[in-house]
Parts: structure tokens; sequence; C-alpha cells
């Protein structure tokens, strides 16, 4: 077995592992499963990749999105690793080449997505692979407790029956203790996981509050001030043409992105931004999973995010060279209403779940009692304004229909274009004879993609109009035309937002949900809202605050964040601060106090050191908090 610094140095040149990844690597190799906590840009896949490349056998690696894992592969086989995929979408005949391959000692990862995993096909073809470990990306999506719940990643547990003795990674770069321990439940085996938590700090980030009114001119001082390369998130599509139309009047490089531009558009711009030929990129959340941009200084949310696991991992995307970068927020007292009204929104009631529910069997033309494990392409747009829906209600009440199993919709993800080569050598050549205005591209296919006659690639057609020079309407036209001859199978990229039903369709009066479980999901949603405003609005180090909601009791206050600058240029003196103890102590003795009213009675005192002073006294016990939630003297019974 070669060893593992032996594999690191080989397939990716480094001399040493990042802290904790060799760890984490040596428990899997003891056979234990593992959950690990590393921060965006903490070197997750190499976790799960080098332990495989180290044994005998395949890696199966799930994932939540077609894209991330088509990155993933196509990274592998550039460092000369065979890597596979299968996806909702594939062919049948796709599929079971695909499998047939992954027996083949030379493939080493299997990238599947979740629901693949439960299908006949995958089940019969499984007993024949060699599985050496099974790693789980973006692990958070199994907890129903977390933010981004997918039901689809509970059927990883059938697949771990199937395999009892083969190890498990988890990985996810955020979840709260609760998260991790229902992680570990719902993909256990057997008790007993090493569980592997780096730091949450990250310490050359300097994270930043600002409340304002003119967002916009703020932002466009922020980015004259911070050179380099930027992210500016918003919370809609509209707004990120919108915002990128302002910063470009401003003189600024910009472009947008978001889940509805067309595939190869999003493509362009985001390797225009990796390149640095733009300098900013707006975009809503869809933008960033998966992407290993290691010079971005800057991430500023132009809109307050609705949770500390979503804010920790899009402000984390800047500063991965471990040089100086800033994660700004800017908000207003608009922002705060919507966040603590936003509850209302998100879950929609029964009635209006099932409203929702019997517009989308009709829509889609779905009988009753069929539709299960079909896939439809689905126009959003289109859907609501033909049922006359509001937008936010037909969207959340299809998003707890997919957290109760009924549904998949994927807006995000998109089919590649594939090609495999159907024929023999022999019958290719007899075919260039008697088509020879074909050998041209068949040539180009052959020396541009590796592998194309064994397995099916993922094929660019932009890349073809370049190495062709035909253009891109001509080469799909020739491929299809090839395809009909039996030569090749090629599927043209699909982009196409898709449905795909989960369970036959019921009655309307028959449908059913675990209501107990929605509106515990709400009561956890109210609460991470409630500590994304404090987050906001409250005097604490930013990164210490971060840091204790995911559970990190070891991080100190970082004081580079603006309030940590702001308590240093505001400093009080030894006398200053037993003046404002005595007044809150003497306030106190009289009558229990919320701390807002506190503050507001102790008016001329500056409110950021009355809270400093508090915390202190808090930290000593000379303070509590009653049941009600009020301040009090800790008089001792």
């Amino acid at each position: 077995m070669e060893s593992i610094h032996a594999i690191l140095k080989r397939y990716w040149g480094y001399e040493a592992f990042r802290p904790q990844q060799e760890e984490i690597i040596q428990s899997i190799l003891a056979g234990n499963d593992t959950l690990a906590l590393l921060p965006t840009g903490g070197g997750k896949s190499i976790c799960y990749q080098v332990p495989a490349l180290a044994q005998d056998g395949i890696c199966i690696v799930v994932s939540p999105l077609i894209a991330l894992m088509k990155d993933q592969v196509e990274n592998l086989k550039k460092r000369g690793i065979g890597a596979l995929l299968i996806y909702s979408g594939m062919s049948r005949k796709d599929i079971i080449r695909t499998l047939e391959n992954a027996r083949q000692e030379y493939f080493k990862f299997l990238y599947v997505s979740p629901e693949r995993l439960e299908t006949s096909l995958f089940k019969e073809y499984l007993p024949a692979l060699t599985i050496n470990l099974i790693a789980v990306d973006e692990a958070h999506c199994v907890s129903q407790w977390g933010y981004d719940f997918r039901p689809s990643y509970l059927r990883i547990a059938a697949l771990r029956e199937e395999l009892p003795d083969v190890p498990v990674l988890a990985v996810t770069a955020s979840a709260t203790e609760a998260v991790q321990k229902d992680i570990c439940e719902r993909l256990a085996a057997a008790p007993g996981w090493k569980v592997f938590r780096q730091s949450f700090e990250r310490k050359n980030i300097s994270y930043s509050v600002f409340k304002i009114d003119g967002k916009s001119t703020k932002l466009v001082n922020i980015l004259k001030k911070v050179q380099g390369s930027a992210i500016v998130y918003c919370k809609s599509r509209k707004r990120t043409s919108e915002v990128a139309s302002l910063l470009q009047m401003h003189g600024l490089s910009a472009s947008y992105y978001h889940a509805g531009l067309a595939q190869p558009e999003r493509a362009k711009r985001q390797q225009e931004w990796i390149d640095n030929k733009t300098r900013i990129i707006v975009c809503t959340n869809a933008f960033g999973m998966g992407i290993d941009k290691p010079d971005v200084r800057i991430v500023v949310h132009i809109d307050a995010p609705d949770g500390l696991e979503s804010y920790y991992q899009e402000a984390g995307r800047c500063g991965r060279d471990g040089e100086k970068a800033y994660a700004v927020l800017l908000y207003d007292e608009k922002d705060i209403e919507e966040l603590q009204g936003l509850h209302l929104v998100r879950y929609p009631s029964f009635p209006i779940i099932q409203s929702v529910y019997e517009a989308l069997v009709n829509y889609l033309q779905i009988p009753v009692h069929s539709g299960q494990d079909r896939s439809f392409n689905f126009r959003f747009d289109e859907f609501i304004r033909n049922f006359k829906l509001g937008a936010h209600q037909a969207l959340y009440s299809m998003q707890a229909l997919e957290s109760d199993g009924w549904i998949d919709h994927n807006e995000k993800a998109f089919t590649p274009a594939t090609l495999v080569f159907t024929t023999s050598k022999a019958l290719l050549y007899e075919f260039y004879k008697s088509h020879p205005e074909h050998e041209t591209t068949l040539t180009t296919l052959l020396r541009t993609y590796e592998g194309v006659f064994d397995y099916p690639a993922f094929v660019s057609e932009s890349l073809l109009v370049k190495l062709l020079r035909k253009d891109e309407d001509e080469i799909k036209s020739e491929l299809q035309k090839i395809s009909s001859y039996g030569i090749i199978r090629y599927t043209a990229i699909n982009d196409a937002p898709q449905i795909t039903f989960r369970k036959n369709r019921v009655a309307t009066v028959d449908l059913k949900i675990n209501l107990t479980a929605y509106n515990k999901r709400k009561e956890i949603f109210i609460d991470r809202v409630k500590k994304m405003v404090q987050y906001i609005t409250a005097p604490a180090c930013r990164s210490f605050f971060i840091s204790h909601y995911f559970g990190d009791e070891s991080a100190k206050e970082c004081g580079v964040c603006d309030n940590c600058l702001l308590k240093k240029k505001n400093a009080l003196s030894p006398g200053e601060f037993d003046l404002i103890a005595a007044a809150i102590l003497l306030r106190l003795s009289q009558a229990k106090v919320n701390a807002t009213e506190l503050i507001a009675e102790l008016k001329t005192i500056r409110k950021e050191n009355t809270w400093e002073v508090l915390r202190f006294l808090q930290a000593e016990k000379k303070i509590i908090t009653s049941t009600e939630g009020l301040l009090c003297l800790n008089v001792p019974h």
C-alpha cells in the first residue's frame, strides 16, 4: 500500500497535509466511521480521496449537486485518477456501462447522486463492486434539523445496511452540535463515531456589519477601498443584475450569476471571474459551492441571510490563501423586520401545501396512482402564472413536499452533455470510409476525451467549437446525426429545472405530511433566525459569536472584527468600569429587567460600554438571566 504522504505528493504535489487531514485519514484507514467538520476551503475532498487511493477497491461519493460532482470527476481525471459519475437523467445503457467500468481496478471513485442509491439497477451491481469507503459530502443535508435538509440523503442509511463493514466519512463545513449528533445517528451502522472539528475561527478574515440606509453607496465605497477579487451576495435574481449594473456604472468590473441563467452562460461568467477577467461577481446563493478560488479578498452580503450556517459558508469563500480578507454584511431596519417574520413565509399552512400539490400534479398532468420515480422538466414561472399562485407560497410549499419525501425539486443542477462510442474500432474505420465528412469530428473527440470508447465522457460543445471551427448548433446537429447511425450515443446538455416524483400521485384529500416534524423544523428555523439577528445586532466579537454557535468553545475574541476594533477604540478605564457596574447592580437590586430596557435606562452611558460590563458580570455570575428572560442579581439561597 502506497503511503498517504506519497499519494499526496504524487497526485497533488503537496509535501504535508493541512491541520487534522492526516488524523481524519488515519481514522478512516483504521475502519472508523468518521465525521469531519472542516471550514469552507479546508480541504475536505482530500480527506476521502487519499484513503480511497491508499486501498484496493473503489470509493462511493454521495454529493447533492450534479455540477459539483462533474467538476470533481474532471479534476480527478486531470490528475490521472479514474473517476465515474451516476446521476438522475442518465440513460439505462450509460448507467450499466458506468457500473461495469466501476469493477475495473483503474477506477477509484464512483460519484453518485443520492436518489440513485436505491434504484434496482444500482443495487443489482453493488455486490460486484469492491467498496473501500463511503464518502458523504455536504453531510448536513442528511439532518432534517439542518438548514439544507434533503430527504434523498436518508437513502444512504439503506446503503450502509448493504455494506455494514465499509467505513463512512461524513464531511461538512457547517453544522451545529444538534445537527452533528443527528448526522451520526442517521448514518450509523454501529455506534462510535470519530469526530474531528477544525476551529471555526478564520483568523485572517475581518468580519464587519454595517447598519445603513444607502446600501448601494456603501457597497461601491467598500469595493473601491478594498482591492482584489470580490463576491457580492443578493437575495434575489433580479437584484443581482441591478447591483451588477450599478457597479459597472461606477467603473467597476462586475458580472452577475444566478440559477436562472443558461448553464453555458453560468459557466462562462464563473470562469471569467475565476480567471480574474471579471473582478466582482454579484450572485445569489446558487454560486460558490465547489469553487476553490484562493485569492478572494472580500465577500459582501447586501441582504441579510437567514442563518449563520449559510452566512459562514458564503463569507468563508474569501481569504482561502491565508491572506487578509474581509466579510461584510450590510443591513437596514427592514431586513431585521423581514427576518423576524420570515417563518410565516417559509412555513405555509397545510391547506396551502395541499393546494400547491394539486396545482403541481395538474400542471404536470400526472394521473392518480401514477408518477412514482418519473422526472419532468419544470418551469416554475410558467407554473405559478398558469395557476395564479404566489411565488413564495408555491416555492416553500414545494420545499415542504420535498422535505416529506413526495418530490425532488432541482433548480440548480443540470444534466451535462455526454458522449460515448457505441461501435468497435473496426466498424468505426468502415464508417470513416463511407462518411468521410464526419472523420475530423470523430477523430477530434477521440483525441480530446480519453476513455470515450469505454465510458460516457462529459463533452463541451463550446470547446469543440474552438477545435473544429464550426458553430455550436452545427456541431450539435452533426453529433445527433452520427448518433443516429449508431456510432456514438450523444446526449445534449439539459439545464431545465426538474421535478422528480418519489411517490405516486394521490387525491389531494389523501395527501399527508408529518406535521410534527414540519412544525419542529419551523421552530428550529425561528431559533436560527433569532441567532442571525443577534449576530447582526449584538456588540460581541463576530468570530467568537460564530464559533460558539457551532459549539467551538475554544474560540477567542478575534481583535479584528468591527466590534473588537470599536472595543479597543472605546476601552474602559478601571474607574469607568466600576461606575457602570455599580449602576447596573443598583438597578437590579430594585427589580428584574431585560437587557434592552436596562440599556435604555442607563442612557447617559454608551451602549457598547454597558454591554461590555454586562458580559463581564454575567461571566463572573454576579448577575444571571431568570426563566422569564430577565436580568437579575445572583443571590445565593
